[in-house]
């Protein structure tokens, strides 16, 4: 087993505990003038990227696009599938899904 693929656990510094997905969305072209923008508005699309880190093994890969609010569950998905995450129910989640 290498050291990436060890499921042991591991101490983990404060701010590298959470696994961390960021969401931006694009502003551009909304206002009239060219590097302007409109406070609080942006379209429903933009990039999703994975962040850096170093306790959960994790290097930002490339971002990827997403087109509609309804892509973005199945843009996650696919970096976390990516960057191997394994995610586990939560306690409400475990009420609708068998073992």
């Amino acid at each position: 087993m290498s050291k990436k693929d060890n499921k042991e656990p591991r101490e983990a510094k404060q701010g590298e505990k959470m696994i961390e997905i960021k969401l931006r969305f694009w502003t551009d072209g909304i206002a009239r003038k060219r590097g302007q923008v409109i406070t609080k508005n942006a379209w429903t699309s933009g990039m999703i990227s994975m962040e850096k880190n170093k306790s959960h093994d994790i290097e930002p890969g490339k971002s990827r696009p997403f087109h509609t609010l309804l892509d973005i569950g199945s843009v996650v998905e696919k970096m976390l599938i990516e960057h191997g995450v394994i995610l586990h129910p939560s306690r409400k989640m475990k009420k609708y899904i068998k073992n």
